[in-house]
């Protein structure tokens, strides 16, 4: 293995690959920055421009799209509280209310190292144990899928700390939103009211760059027309000695979760910075500070959703099962390149795949420089007066939810869930608990009709299937903690009042 490792370092340095997989990353930045352009959105423009290249130079810069793009999700998650890709919408949660408090600089820093470390722990495990994760992978049916959604939903508790009901109701909403076209199991419309658009459901993307970009323009408006301005405060400064030794176990766990996640077949980037999010606020020991700029918060959810990024390679290479829908762009890639994914890749083709392994270590050093390197021009997007900076949100946003389909209706679904975000600020009610719902709605419903059928109606698949028991056992701790800690932080407020 590592004669092999050795040779795909060298293919990774070569003159004929080193410089796309730069391009690719580079790439990848730019293209998750912008809302509404996701990592498997980059991977499948660049897809037919492989057809005419060699198969390591081909993949190595699909991968590099790949790391790049969910790492630049973040970039504009932070400095715009617009998340240029789902995998980021968690990153908003502390992200922006540090650029809030003039510390843009240090969360781009942050998320920067906590990207790195989720995607090149994961390549790392991906190298020394996907075999074993792809068998891990294998024992998920229905019964696993649907504990694994309702282990992500109980997040909506802890995002929504401040007020569960609040959260609850936000979460409400999301569901319902899931609910809408088309049902999974006996292909009944729901809520459609006849419009064919609804007939395939609420794209998640339109959702996002709704509630969260467009939102913040309406919110930033608002506060021009009232003449509220912005705190000056602002500061250079990158992340601490103190910042990195605080976020490093966050950041190793987190990966490890990812990389576990990502593993599994149909669980993307989004679920798994949620999941790491969640975890991480759970055993703090100032879960207060979520929310408000906590690094260990930011750290979790980058590292958390890099760490996908190795492990939905792992089901691909050893099994041809795509992890995620970027890993069905690779599969097709693969395929492209007349390479079969599965056992016999490893065996046919070691330099193609340990080619591959190497170019990921290679590009997510990449990605660091990228991102150490950028900070200062990135946050000269913060500098741009509001009344210019708001007018070229909303044109992005339009633009983005207009490019997933070439669709004026989900134009307008982005602008109708701006206005509801916006109207959900005022009465004080979160817009995370929304997109989660919506993601993890369809998963958890599909899989608990599909588990419901194969246990003829009985609901014994809870407890009678280990790996499903304890995503349950996680849910009822995720759900106890919050609100043990809810009660504990009103008892203090009330003893100190």
């Amino acid at each position: 293995m590592f004669e092999y490792l050795l040779g795909g370092l060298a293919t990774a340095f070569s003159l004929s690959v080193l410089p796309v997989l730069i391009f690719g990353v580079v790439g990848g930045v730019i293209l998750g920055a912008l809302p509404g352009l996701t990592a498997t959105m980059g991977v499948a423009i660049l897809l037919p421009f492989t057809f005419g290249m060699e198969a390591t130079p081909a993949l190595v810069m699909l991968i590099g799209v790949y790391i790049g793009g969910i790492y630049g999700g973040s970039i504009a998650a932070i400095l715009l509280k617009t998340p240029g890709t789902p995998a980021s919408a968690a990153s908003v949660l502390d992200g922006y209310a540090m650029t809030l408090k003039g510390q843009a600089a240090r969360a781009l820093s942050i998320s920067a190292v906590a990207s790195f470390i989720g995607g090149i722990t994961s390549t790392i495990i991906l190298i020394c144990i996907a075999p074993l994760l792809a068998k891990f992978a294998l024992r998920f049916n229905a019964p696993e899928y649907f504990a694994l959604a309702l282990f992500g939903l109980t997040i909506i508790a802890s995002v929504a700390s401040k007020n569960i009901l609040k959260g609850l109701l936000a979460g409400t909403i999301g569901l319902f939103v899931s609910t809408i076209g088309l049902d999974p199991i006996s292909s009944v419309p729901r809520f459609t009211f006849g419009i064919l658009d609804l007939y395939s459901g609420i794209n998640v993307i339109p959702v996002l760059i709704g509630l969260f970009a467009i939102s913040e323009a309406l919110s930033q408006l608002e506060k021009l027309f009232n003449n509220i301005k912005a705190s000056n405060n602002f500061s250079y400064k990158l992340l601490s000695f103190n910042d990195l030794k605080k976020m490093l176990p966050t950041s190793l766990k987190s990966a490890l979760f990812g990389t576990a996640i990502g593993s599994v077949p149909g669980a993307g980037a989004d679920i798994s910075a949620f999941v790491c999010y969640n975890e991480a606020k759970r055993v703090s020991k100032n879960p207060d500070e979520f929310g408000q700029g906590s690094v260990e918060g930011l750290a979790s959810a980058e590292s958390g959703n890099n760490g996908v990024t190795g492990g939905s390679l792992v089901p691909l290479l050893t099994l041809g099962v795509p992890g995620d829908a970027v890993a069905a762009v690779l599969l097709g890639a693969l395929i492209i390149q007349g390479l079969t994914p599965g056992p016999l890749l490893f065996t046919q083709n070691p330099e193609i795949v340990y080619g591959i392994f190497s170019s990921m270590l290679v590009g997510n050093i990449v990605m660091l420089l990228v991102g150490l390197l950028g900070i200062r021009f990135f946050c000269k997007i913060t500098e741009v007066p509001k009344i210019l900076m708001i007018p070229i949100i909303i044109f992005l946003s339009i633009v983005g939810a207009y490019a997933i389909n070439n669709s004026m209706f989900d134009v307008g679904i982005a602008i109708f869930f701006g206005v509801l975000g916006f109207l959900l600020s005022k009465m004080d009610i979160p817009s995370s608990p929304i997109l989660l719902a919506i993601i993890l709605g369809p998963m958890a419903e599909q899989n608990l009709r599909k588990s419901l059928l194969m246990f003829e109606g009985s609901w014994s698949f809870l407890y009678e299937r280990p790996i499903a028991l304890a995503f349950i056992v996680l849910a009822i701790l995720s759900v106890v903690s919050t609100v043990r800690r809810n009660n504990k932080a009103k008892k203090l407020a009330a003893e100190a009042s």
